[in-house]
């Protein structure tokens, strides 16, 4: 098939597709295309492919927009060392299960988010 004659059923099938979905009347989806003498897996097959037209045009959120920081106020507690250095000081420690992360103010926003993604990866 052509590319003109491709674009010809294209325009057609979306003019079906925004018929049918802009149905005013009562009737179910299947009531209305065997009303119209359309073909019940040719409209979903169009259907189908114009959403998936839809979602490629959509922009992903970029992790900027799905990260968001809050200052969370600490108590402050004995943090067993383990394996870090005896110089470190934790100022904020996050467990979950058998999981214990220690982090530091000096930790970069970065680490934070592999820390995060990781976390939400996990859980």
């Amino acid at each position: 098939m052509d590319q003109i004659t491709h674009n010809v059923r294209r325009n057609q099938w979306l003019n079906i597709v925004n018929a049918c979905q802009s149905r005013t009347d009562n009737s179910t989806v299947r009531e209305w295309l065997k009303a119209n003498g359309i073909a019940y897996k040719s409209y979903y097959y169009w259907l189908r492919k114009f959403r998936q037209e839809a979602y490629e045009h959509i922009d992903p959120v970029s992790s900027e927009d799905r990260h968001s920081f809050a200052e969370i106020p600490l108590q402050r507690e004995a943090f067993d060392n383990g394996p870090f250095d005896s110089g470190f000081r934790a100022d904020a420690v996050i467990r979950i299960n058998d999981c214990v992360i220690a982090l530091s103010n000096t930790a970069s926003e970065a680490l934070l988010r592999s820390i995060l993604e990781g976390l939400n990866h996990a859980c």
